[in-house]
């Protein structure tokens, strides 16, 4: 906010008197000024919020302006009701989908409310009721691994992008954000909050996590010979664009980039490691304190894991022996393309 001299602000001073004088109401003149918002304004106004508190809010933005703004851009957000919003999210036949938008319009709503904008007191989406989803457990069988790894191939950066979901088992859009400067001796560290001079968006549950790179993987770093963004032109959308293509193509279930993250852990249970193995790698939230104190005395054993794992999907990738680099020291990349 911008200070303002002694001499202005009794001038400011004077003047609301004098309107008040004449019978107005300022106060009641800045709620009906923002009683007169549209959706429009209010979703620009929380867009503005959510940027700078949430770090998953550009997913949120580009729902709320594909799918609500060409119906209520130009409607006063206050006079929109839950019957303006059930015939919108029925209207939706992706169950996931259609979830999404509905929470993504009561965030709007909620922050509104909270903030005394636009003269709302009730969030019109309370009470629309959401469609039902199954849990997916969707994995890819050890065929389908050549599948998909040959399709990859065809895929362009995308493609590369989506082979290194499925070797280290990372969630997707964290792989899309990978930078060069949180990689030191093969090693990828993530820092849990959101960096904005990096681009990086935080870890989604904000714990920082460091996981080992398998050879394939550091492979796939040096041979993009970038520093910064490695994958600089690929987002999660392009990403699961590339990934309906692929399925429609082979002609399979559906399978999400998220999928191969789940196979990767999958794949890591079934080479005996076990389940809190796999969560320590994919950064499942835990718990327990313990957790948090020794989530970085695994080195050796979580090299060992990453470096087993990645072998084994090559191997059902690519055929051939599988190629497990246990205990191997790789030497480090140093972002130029070649080996320090």
């Amino acid at each position: 906010m911008k200070a303002i001299g002694l001499a202005d602000a009794r001038k400011l001073a004077n003047e609301i008197m004098y309107k008040v004088a004449q019978g107005a109401d300022p106060a009641a003149e800045r709620r009906a000024e923002r009683s007169a918002d549209t959706f429009e304004e209010l979703a620009v106004r929380y867009r503005k919020y959510s940027e700078r508190k949430n770090k998953s809010w550009r997913q949120a933005d580009k729902l709320v302006t594909r799918y609500l703004l060409p119906k209520w851009a130009k409607l006063p957000a206050a006079g929109i009701t839950r019957a303006d919003v059930k015939p919108l999210i029925a209207a939706i036949e992706a169950p996931i989908l259609a979830n999404q938008i509905l929470a993504s319009a009561s965030a709007v709503f909620a922050w509104a409310i909270k903030q005394d904008v636009a003269g709302l007191t009730v969030n019109p989406c309370h009470g629309v009721e959401r469609h039902a989803t199954k849990s997916r457990e969707r994995i890819l069988s050890d065929n389908e691994v050549s599948l998909f790894w040959n399709a990859f191939g065809a895929a362009g950066l995308e493609g590369i992008a989506l082979k290194a979901i499925l070797l280290c088992g990372q969630r997707p859009g964290e792989i899309a954000s990978m930078r060069t400067e949180h990689i030191e001796a093969n090693w990828w560290s993530m820092p849990g909050e959101l960096v904005p001079a990096l681009d990086w968006p935080g870890t989604k549950n904000g714990m920082s996590h460091r996981v080992w790179l398998p050879a394939p993987v550091q492979q796939i770093i040096s041979d993009m010979g970038t520093t910064g963004r490695v994958f600089a032109d690929v987002s999660n959308d392009q990403m699961s664009k590339a990934m309906r293509k692929i399925c429609t193509a082979l002609g399979v279930a559906r399978c999400t980039p998220h999928d191969l993250r789940r196979s990767h852990g999958s794949t890591v249970t079934a080479l005996g490691f076990g389940r809190p193995a796999m969560d320590r790698i994919q950064n499942h939230r835990s718990n327990t304190v313990t957790d948090v104190y020794d989530r970085y005395s695994y080195n050796v054993e979580d090299q060992r894991i990453m470096e087993s794992t990645a072998g084994r999907i090559r191997q059902l990738a690519e055929g051939g022996p599988q190629n497990v680099l246990a205990f191997k020291q790789a030497k480090p990349i140093d972002f130029t393309g070649n080996r320090a």
